[in-house]
């Protein structure tokens, strides 16, 4: 088994307490349906939608990200599958597609032994 992430991206997440607190039903069961299956590695968390960018030879510090709404990572997870194509396929279930975000799959580079 290899290790992928799971990057969250976009999706709805306005709505009233009771849309907000079945969404989140609908991401327990889900996770809890990856430990089962033995693809749930570790459960990453959600992410605040600001924070600090560094970059250039400079390490200029600067607020943001500030991307699309549609392109902000929201979240993350880390799962095992045999290979890429088995990730993606099991990423179909997520429950961010019925609020219109998506999920980006990157294999985890093993360096080393």
């Amino acid at each position: 088994m290899s290790e992928f992430l799971y990057l969250y991206r976009g999706g709805d997440s306005s709505g009233s307490p009771e849309e907000m607190q079945k969404t989140m039903q609908k991401w327990v069961a889900w996770m809890k349906q990856l430990g089962d299956q033995g693809h749930l590695k570790a459960m990453g968390n959600p992410l605040e939608p600001t924070g600090k960018v560094i970059k250039g030879k400079q390490k200029t510090i600067t607020d943001g990200p500030y991307a699309e709404a549609k392109d902000l990572v929201g979240g993350y997870t880390l799962i095992l599958a045999k290979d890429i194509n088995e990730a993606a396929e099991v990423a179909k279930g997520c429950p961010i597609f019925e609020t219109g975000g998506g999920v980006e799959v990157r294999p985890i580079l093993q360096i080393g032994g």
